[in-house]
């Protein structure tokens, strides 16, 4: 049996995809999110814009609650708009291993931001959940992901929220700017981009999740009640919920399975936390067509979990830890038949990054001279880490640019996330 053609017989493969049809439906759930149509994009204005002047030398505190992690601390930037973080704390995001209130996750931060008081006045506050930015820059959570479980904040206010916690312990006259992490790691290409006169800017993540993050002109968001003063701002897009699209019957037992069934159908096809999940699916479906040794069938029957890191690893010949995937049990072959099922998920993946960023370009309508390009700061482990990804999504937009006469920069900016809340946190209330 060749597996590559039952591959591209399932749509695993990217071969069996139309570009034009997935762009042309990226676009047009992204134009209906902006004038507040039914929409699987949600399209949240962050009311931040690209022009802000960061005061050197200027001490900002900034809190980044990520898919793992949640960091505090303190930031500034010198003269030639390098970060220096100091102070920093580092421990697991509340809420992620059992259920906690309100009240215990913001005496989480305030215990990280009480002992750094008189270092700041602002605090950047990356949250990296779905959250409606308002416009006082103020957020409110729509929903968790990620597996967190803090119930009594869906639908609160975050920052009203946090200032009532710091003035409790006696805190007084704190501003917080809240911000997507997309939002924030578009806000830290700046320093690059502007070193080599970039006309737009785009922020893109993929990890744990995916999402992205580009400017459009106010006239266009017509759900807006309140517009910056400048005439454009950060679109937060809430990528991951795409839904325009075919997917296979492996990527709905999968999402049918998952905790949120129906929700963020679009991350569930190319983030870290699925691709592995999804390629046991293939080979548990290949075992039926005979593709594996007995003794690899009978593993593979058996087998429960798969993780991305451990297939990955197997694909990438890395000699690091390859999990079950590594016993005596499987054969050589049964080794190709992973490798390939694999790759193709990860040129899958690739091949939706890359629909997911060209439809930011052509939407900002940037990027049509090669000496302004549209600057794309890319983050997350799962776009540098697995295997070939970052180097197939490459040569899909290298293809799909060139068609267009478009012209993007990519780049990659350390601690993204936290460099981009410390910009808000010094700009945005200016």
């Amino acid at each position: 049996m060749d597996v590559a053609v039952w591959l591209k017989k399932q749509m695993i493969s990217a071969e069996a995809y139309d570009v034009e049809e997935l762009l042309t439906g990226f676009l047009d759930e992204m134009k209906k999110g902006l004038t507040g149509e039914t929409s699987s994009l949600a399209m949240i204005p962050a009311y931040v814009g690209i022009t802000g002047t960061v005061t050197p030398g200027k001490p900002v505190a900034v809190i980044d609650a990520g898919g793992t992690n949640l960091r505090i601390g303190i930031a500034r930037f010198d003269e030639s708009g390098n970060v220096e973080l100091s102070n920093f704390s580092k421990q697991a995001m509340p809420g992620r291993d059992h259920e906690i209130s309100a009240s215990e996750f913001y005496s989480v931060l305030v215990d990280a931001l009480e002992p750094l008081k008189d270092q700041f006045e602002n605090v950047g506050f990356c949250f990296s959940y779905p959250a409606t930015i308002l416009p006082d820059l103020d957020g409110c959570l729509l929903h968790w992901t990620k597996e967190i479980k803090i119930p009594e904040l869906v639908g609160k206010q975050l920052g009203v929220g946090l200032i009532a916690a710091l003035e409790a312990r006696g805190i007084m006259g704190r501003q917080v700017v809240i911000l997507n992490d997309t939002v924030a790691t578009l806000l830290a290409g700046l320093a690059q981009g502007q070193q080599f006169n970039a006309s737009y800017y785009i922020g893109f993540i993929l990890g744990t999740g995916t999402n992205t993050a580009y400017v459009e002109r106010n006239e266009n968001i017509e759900k807006l009640d309140t517009y910056l003063d400048l005439g454009s701002q950060v679109i937060n897009v809430e990528a991951g919920g795409f839904n325009a699209f075919e997917r296979t019957l492996f990527d709905l037992a999968l999402d049918a399975r998952s905790e949120n069934p129906g929700g963020h159908v679009f991350e569930k096809l190319i983030s870290g936390v699925y691709m592995g999940s999804l390629t046991l699916e293939l080979l548990k479906a290949l075992v039926d067509q005979g593709c594996f040794s007995n003794t690899g069938a009978s593993a593979i029957r058996d087998m429960r979990e798969l993780t991305t890191i451990h297939i990955d690893n197997l694909a990438a010949d890395n000699e690091r830890d390859t999990g079950v995937l590594g016993s005596d049990v499987f054969t050589e072959a049964d080794h190709d038949v992973m490798k390939i099922v694999f790759n193709a998920v990860v040129d899958r993946a690739a091949l939706l990054t890359a629909i997911n960023i060209l439809a930011a370009v052509v939407k900002s309508g940037e990027g049509k001279d090669a000496d302004s390009p549209v600057c794309v700061n890319i983050d997350g482990s799962t776009y540098y880490k697995t295997f070939q990804l970052a180097d197939k999504v490459q040569a899909h937009l290298k293809t799909m640019l060139s068609a267009r006469g478009l012209h993007i920069r990519c780049i990659q900016v350390d601690d993204a996330p936290v460099v981009g809340a410390a910009i808000a946190g010094l700009t945005a209330f200016h």
